[in-house]
């Protein structure tokens, strides 16, 4: 069990959420100027694919209504280990990764790439946290994480 109660969960929880769509945000407000002018690179538009083609195959597996963007679990939501869970926990923020990484890449400059990073930790975060409190509605969620990677399959 955590050391804090429902209330510091929701409140924490909102946060990670703010900081996470204010970096995507942030990034896509950098990237507009180029996307604007150039439009986007044959590299950028891979990486959209991905993102977009994860989330498709993500959804196909876990409907919407059995998850949310906050971290706290839905209290009937089913455990799902099928699809891309076989591989990796959290799809959809590593398809939100590889979307900011189109924006980076589009806006390129060091501070996009910071802009990454910061988005990476806080979903890091977010994932740490989602984790803890799924293993408390799931039993079997602890063997699950033992045999599924975070965010990128077979590393990590």
């Amino acid at each position: 069990m955590l050391p804090f109660g429902v209330a510091q969960r929701r409140m924490g929880g909102a946060v990670l959420v703010l900081l996470q769509f204010g970096v995507l945000l942030w990034l896509a407000l950098m990237a507009t100027p180029t996307l604007m002018q150039a439009g986007m690179t044959l590299p950028g538009w891979l990486l959209v694919g991905l993102s977009g083609g994860l989330v498709g195959w993500t959804l196909w597996h876990n409907r919407l209504g059995n998850f949310n963007v906050h971290p706290a679990p839905k209290a009937c939501g089913q455990l799902v280990t099928t699809g891309p869970y076989r591989l990796i926990r959290h799809p959809m923020y590593t398809a939100v990764l590889l979307l900011a990484a189109a924006l980076a890449l589009v806006a390129g400059n060091v501070l996009a790439w910071l802009a990454w990073v910061l988005l990476f930790g806080v979903l890091l975060i977010k994932a740490s946290l989602e984790e803890n409190w799924l293993c408390e509605y799931h039993p079997l969620y602890a063997s699950y994480r033992q045999r599924s990677k975070r965010f990128v399959p077979w590393l990590y």
